[in-house]
């Protein structure tokens, strides 16, 4: 006997950009010295705790952070937190490919962007994203799984 029952584990699709695997020695003054490996680390775990299956992802290179939320498409991805570095600020590629798989997603930022140099105030991806994390540290990361849980509990995005 076959079914096509929807799998029971939920999971979260976590995608850094460019640079962002320099974290715990770039800028620390910035992004503090955690590294892409703790934050990945600690958002595993957490997502264990709250019954989601977790990937962590990162890229220096647009088209491949394309593809991949293009996979999220149909990989059973239920939700993408994405801190896009630099190319929150240039990519309408990732923008277009956010917005045409329908996977929901949060925008996270370690840094508050707004308080930065004006070039990083605008963002592609925050008017379509289902919400904006900026300036909490590595602490946005945790923020924005807990929110992703929270709003799945309470019924999905909208």
């Amino acid at each position: 006997m076959t079914t096509n029952a929807a799998p029971t584990k939920r999971s979260i699709l976590l995608i850094n950009g460019p640079n962002l695997n320099l974290l715990g020695t770039r800028e620390p003054e910035k992004y503090g010295s955690e590294t892409l490996s703790d934050i990945e680390e600690n958002a595993r775990r957490q997502c264990n705790e709250l019954g989601f299956d977790f990937e962590g992802f990162q890229s220096n290179h647009e088209g491949v952070i394309v593809d991949r939320i293009h996979a999220a498409r149909t990989d059973g991805t239920t939700a993408i937190i994405i801190n896009a570095g630099a190319y929150t600020h240039t990519s309408v590629a990732i923008r277009d490919a956010l917005t045409g798989v329908r996977v929901p997603f949060i925008e996270v930022h370690i840094s508050n962007i707004h308080a930065r140099e004006p070039f990083r105030h605008h963002s592609y991806l925050s008017d379509v994203a289902q919400g904006v994390i900026v300036g909490l540290g590595t602490l946005g990361y945790t923020a924005a799984i807990w929110s992703v849980v929270e709003k799945l509990k309470q019924g999905g995005f909208s």
